[in-house]
This record gives structure tokens, C-alpha cells and sequence, in this order.
């Protein structure tokens, strides 16, 4: 394995990890996550989001050839450009609190990473292009 399929390898971990804690954090104590980031009206809202989370971060997790390894940007990117889309439109509004900017920064930065690294190249990894 080449030096960018182990960053790849490397992102699509960490950012996995970071996804199903995240989405766990909800789903274990829902009443710490309130505190932090503010009691919400909807509970169903933040578990379905917490699982889908989950799901996405597990996925990614599994990321181990170049196939997979496309396959984990392509959520990460699409999970970290929602939420920071999310955050960005509703903390403005007073929808949310502004401690949501904090995962706005955390956003950034794993589409900052995942945009640095190649997409996985090669046999399987179809629809992945190439820079």
C-alpha cells in the first residue's frame, strides 16, 4: 500500500471513530448531549440522526481497500458537508446553539482532510476518478 492509500486508510478511521461517538454520544446519555448542546423538542430527531451517524461512522470504519476507501470519503464528505450546512444556516437563526460552531470547525476540517487526499485509484475502485 502506497502513502495515500494509508492516509486514506487513516482518515476514513479517525473520521469514522469521530462519527460513532458522535452519534452514540445521543443515544447512550441524550441528557448530556442536551447539555451541551441544548434541550431539543424532537428526541426522535436526535436519535434517528445519532443512528445515522452511527451507521455512517461504522461504515467508514471498515474502509480497507481502495474500493471501500472511496466509498468511506464519499460519506464522510457527504456527512461532514450536511452537518456543517446544518450548523452553518441554524446557529445564525438562534435555532441552535452556538456551540454547534464547534462542530462547524470540526466539519471543516475532515473535508479540509478528506479533499487533500486522493481519491483511491485502481481495480474496484469504480467512480472514485482520479486527480
Amino acid at each position: 500500500m502506497d502513502g495515500t492509500g494509508t492516509r486514506g486508510s487513516g482518515i476514513a478511521v479517525a473520521h469514522g471513530a469521530f462519527n460513532v461517538v458522535g452519534g452514540l454520544w445521543p443515544l447512550v446519555h441524550l441528557r448530556s448531549f442536551e447539555w451541551v448542546f441544548g434541550p431539543k423538542t424532537d428526541d426522535w430527531l436526535q436519535m434517528t440522526t445519532g443512528g445515522l451517524l452511527v451507521s455512517a461512522g461504522l461504515a467508514q470504519l471498515a474502509a480497507a481497500d481502495p474500493q471501500s476507501r472511496a466509498h468511506a470519503r464519499r460519506i464522510g464528505l457527504g456527512t461532514a458537508l450536511t452537518l456543517l450546512a446544518v450548523d452553518l444556516v441554524y446557529v445564525p437563526k438562534g435555532r441552535i446553539r452556538p456551540t454547534y460552531l464547534l462542530d462547524a470547525a470540526m466539519q471543516t476540517g475532515w473535508i479540509a482532510a478528506w479533499l487533500r487526499t486522493p481519491c483511491p485509484t485502481g481495480a474496484g475502485a469504480a467512480g472514485s476518478g482520479e486527480r
